[in-house]
C-alpha cells in the first residue's frame, strides 16, 4: 500500500467525506495505490454524512455510504499526510496531536496553486506557534497576537463549509475540493 492520507474537517459529513470519496476514485483513475480516511475534530462516530455531500458524490460516481468519525490518535499516527478543509483545523488537531508537525497541512496548502512564498512563511510561523502552545509553552501576548494575525491571514487556505447550505452549495464546494485534488494527484505522481 502507498501513502495513507487523512482528510479533516469539523464534523465529517461534508467537506472531508467528499474529499475522501472523490481522492479514492480520481487516485484509482490515476493508477495510485493510496488509502485514503477522513474524520472530523468535533465529529460523532458513525454518523452519515449529509445528504447533499452523499447526492454529489453519488453524481460524481463515487460509490459506498462514507460514515463520520472523530480524529485519534491512531488515525493521525498512521497516515503519511494529514489535509485539513481549514487552518483553524490543522491547528485544533496539532493542539491536540503536535505529532502531526511535518505531516499535516490545509489542503490548499499542500496542494498548491495560489499559495506564495510570504503565505508559506507566515504558515509555518503559525504552525510553530501553535506548536510552542499545544506543548506547554506560555506565549507573550505580541506572540498571542501575532498568532491571531497569521490566523486571519490563513484563511485564504480554507474551503468554506456548505454545512446547511443548498445542493448547489456542496457542489460548488466539491469543485473547489476536486480542483485541489487535480493539484494534489499531479503532486502525488510525481513523488
Amino acid at each position: 500500500m502507498g501513502k495513507t492520507i487523512l482528510f479533516v474537517c469539523t464534523g465529517n459529513t461534508c467537506r472531508s467525506p467528499m474529499a475522501e470519496g472523490l481522492l479514492r476514485k480520481m487516485a484509482k483513475e490515476a493508477g495510485l495505490s493510496i488509502e485514503v480516511k477522513s474524520a472530523g475534530v468535533a465529529a460523532m462516530e458513525g454518523s452519515s454524512i449529509s445528504s447533499h455531500s452523499q447526492k454529489v458524490l453519488t453524481d460524481k460516481g463515487v460509490d459506498g455510504r462514507l460514515h463520520s468519525q472523530p480524529v485519534r490518535e491512531p488515525l493521525v499516527r498512521e497516515a503519511d499526510l494529514i489535509l485539513t478543509m481549514t487552518t483553524r483545523h490543522k491547528n485544533q488537531v496539532l493542539s491536540r496531536f503536535p505529532s502531526a508537525e511535518g505531516k499535516i497541512y490545509t489542503l490548499l496548502e499542500y496542494a498548491g496553486g495560489d499559495l506564495q512564498e510570504e503565505q508559506a512563511n507566515a504558515d509555518r510561523e503559525l504552525v510553530e506557534l501553535v506548536t510552542r502552545h499545544s506543548l506547554g509553552q506560555s506565549l507573550s501576548k505580541a506572540e498571542r497576537e501575532r498568532a491571531l494575525f497569521l490566523e486571519s491571514l490563513a484563511q485564504d487556505q480554507d474551503i468554506p463549509d456548505p454545512f446547511g447550505g443548498t445542493l448547489e452549495d456542496y457542489r460548488i464546494c466539491a469543485r473547489d475540493i476536486e480542483s485541489a485534488l487535480s493539484r494534489l494527484i499531479a503532486k502525488l505522481k510525481k513523488e
